[in-house]
């Protein structure tokens, strides 16, 4: 089991140096520039099937940083997904780990409000450490009212008096045409990114890559999320008919479901991932191929524990780009999987 946590003052095994730092309530560290080293020790096996072995100190200097598209905002490799904790952890525990990953430098926050108590977890912390993140949430609707009334909710919930992006969510399952209307979603986020309740807009999307295509070209966007894994390639493609979209306009590509998410979409319990339950182990790879993904500027990624946390933050601290050889390599296992798997999000049309 990791170890990081002082009692009152900080969260990580005593170092050795001198810490006059003052800590909020909710651990979340005030003012002091990250880089110190925490020391933990870890030797599990993780719901990916991966084992961590000991360890000493973590690095907790900036991780890798990426510039996201169009909005000229720099974020890291690595983004935080919240449903795991909202579905599947006592509110204490989801704290504990959101606050840990943001001390790590995992400063992109994603949400939602269908993500059970994830945001009356978030509200634990927002407030206490606003500037430092880029703050994520969700509408899914199709629906001009509905959508300005969703951000407001969101605002609500988590604290806050802006987010830094809003997308319409899950597009595959929406009317995109109503979508796309004078008075559909997308047109009513445009509304609250005019009032200053998000700064950004965009759309997300697990099937059916069609409907994101559309979108792409008739309107401009701010950001773009879509399930981009190595298998899932085969099946809805996005990578073709969708990516290549979105750098026309320079909107930014954020990667979800690189591990295949979790089995039958189910967070209530800690899993192994789709791609652990196909058999695959190497998640490192996954993750390379979806960082390595032309546009794209990082994955977002749920975890259940510390270590899991722990183990994304060292792969994309190491993170180099595949080689034609392992890209070929990789993409062949994908199609193995693909037919497994099937259109597991819905439809592909």
């Amino acid at each position: 089991m990791m170890h990081l946590g002082r009692t009152d003052r900080c969260r990580g095994v005593p170092c050795g140096r001198p810490c006059d730092t003052a800590y909020s309530t909710s651990g979340i560290r005030r003012g002091q520039p990250r880089g110190l080293p925490l020391q933990c020790v870890t030797s599990v096996s993780n719901s990916y099937g991966v084992t961590i072995m000991t360890t000493t100190a973590i690095d907790i200097a900036p991780l890798p940083q990426a510039t996201f598209g169009k909005t000229g905002e720099h974020v890291p490799l690595l983004g935080l997904g919240t449903a795991p904790g909202g579905f599947g952890l006592a509110d204490a525990d989801a704290i504990a780990l959101f606050e840990r990953a943001i001390d790590l430098g995992v400063t992109y926050i994603d949400t939602a409000p269908g993500y059970e108590r994830a945001q009356s977890q978030l509200a634990q912390i927002v407030p206490h450490c606003r500037r430092e993140l880029f703050l994520v949430s969700k509408a899914h609707t199709a629906h001009y009212q509905e959508a300005l009334d969703i951000v407001e909710k969101n605002l609500d919930a988590l604290g806050t008096d802006h987010l830094d992006l809003m997308y319409v969510h899950s597009l595959g399952h929406l009317d995109v045409e109503q979508v796309l209307a004078k008075d559909g979603a997308l047109a009513g986020l445009r509304e609250a990114q005019r009032r200053g309740w998000t700064r950004y807009i965009g759309i997300t999307a697990h099937h059916a890559p069609w409907k994101s295509a559309k979108v792409l070209r008739e309107v401009e966007i701010d950001a773009c999320m879509f399930a981009l894994s190595f298998a899932d390639c085969h099946i809805y493609n996005f990578e073709e008919k969708v990516l290549p979209l979105a750098r026309a306009q320079n909107a930014a590509v954020a990667a979800m479901k690189v591990y295949g998410g979790a089995v039958n979409m189910e967070y209530e319990t800690p899993r192994p991932s789709e791609l652990t339950n196909s058999g695959f182990g190497d998640h490192e790879r996954a993750l390379r191929y979806a960082l390595g993904l032309p546009g794209v500027s990082l994955a977002v990624v749920g975890v259940y524990n510390e270590e899991e946390l722990v183990q994304n933050i060292e792969w994309v601290r190491r993170y180099t780009p595949l080689d034609a050889g392992e890209q070929q390599a990789l993409l062949a296992q994908g199609r193995e999987i693909a037919r497994q798997w099937g259109p597991h999000y819905g439809s592909v049309e």
